[in-house]
């Protein structure tokens, strides 16, 4: 039985061949005008109508899933690029941070040549640790006693004073920066005649100190420059070696000095963002340093 629906389903399957190669042969070899022609012509122009409805209705799924594609291509792409993007900002973050840093070692070389530091001994050390919040009272830098620094040691940076070493460990040491209120300085205000004062920190700003116990009337102006003054003697015996610059008069009014014998500074250091400082260590030739009195 099994055996004659195989022969069955062959011969089928040959005539059915048979046929379609005699259909083949004959409709090449007539001319366009035959039947079978005509036969192809009609059954084309009865599926074409189907053919196109069926485009039209599968064109929103080819569109949906095109879609898809364009949109899984566009993230991967995305991604990529903003791989690509983290790792440049990197590079340029990496190249603006080593700009800054030199920039400020520059600085400190200058005041190295310009500033009267030769008397000391110029330890560089790198800002470790601060507070966002009390940016302005002091800083921990990475160098201690076992690179020769020691307490009340002057600091300077990035074109000017940044203030004195008040707490020392071996490898490393906190800073107390001239914006603290527990600071004061002896200034020079850079007028024409060089008065001098006590520089303390504004009340309640600390992007600002103040130089008070000024002459009445000095003909200090906004813009001049004041700087260390240096003393090695009287009640202004300072720590500081003479002509570092602290900052430039940001307000002098003939009214201030009058009444109250002070002027406003704004610091030459950019004490928020410092990141490489000097310390001065030890003193040659006997330089007396002590604390100014505390305002």
């Amino acid at each position: 039985m099994h055996d004659k629906q195989v022969r069955r389903r062959r011969a089928v399957l040959g005539l059915l061949v048979a046929v379609s190669l005699i259909l083949l042969t004959a409709y090449f070899g007539e001319s366009p005008s035959s039947p079978l022609h005509a036969v192809q012509r009609g059954i084309v122009e009865v599926l074409s109508p189907v053919q196109e409805g069926a485009s039209k209705a599968l064109k929103p799924v080819r569109d949906i899933a095109g879609w898809f594609s364009d949109t899984f291509k566009a993230k991967s792409q995305v991604g990529k690029l903003r791989k690509e993007v983290q790792y440049y900002q990197g590079l340029a973050a990496q190249y603006e941070n080593a700009y800054v840093r030199n920039q400020q070692l520059s600085r400190l070389v200058g005041l190295d040549g310009s500033l009267g530091v030769s008397a000391y001994h110029p330890v560089t050390a790198q800002v470790i640790q601060r507070d966002p919040t009390l940016w302005y009272a002091q800083i921990e830098v990475d160098k201690g006693a076992d690179d020769g620094v020691h307490y009340d040691d002057p600091v300077i940076g990035d074109g000017g004073l940044v203030g004195r070493v008040s707490l020392v460990g071996p490898t490393f040491s906190e800073v107390t920066l001239i914006t603290d209120h527990s600071m004061a300085v002896a200034a020079k205000v850079l007028d024409n005649v060089g008065d001098t004062g006590m520089l303390v920190p504004e009340v309640g700003d600390p992007s600002q100190l103040r130089v008070q116990y000024l002459p009445p009337r000095s003909a200090i102006a906004t813009g001049d420059q004041v700087v260390t003054a240096g003393f090695t003697d009287g009640p202004l015996e300072d720590l500081y070696p003479a002509g570092i610059l602290i900052g430039t008069v940001s307000s002098a009014s003939q009214t201030q000095l009058l009444t109250s014998g002070t002027i406003k500074v704004t610091p030459a250091v950019d004490l928020r963002h410092l990141d490489v400082v000097q310390i001065l260590t030890r003193p040659h030739g006997g330089t007396a340093r002590a604390q100014v009195p505390g305002g």
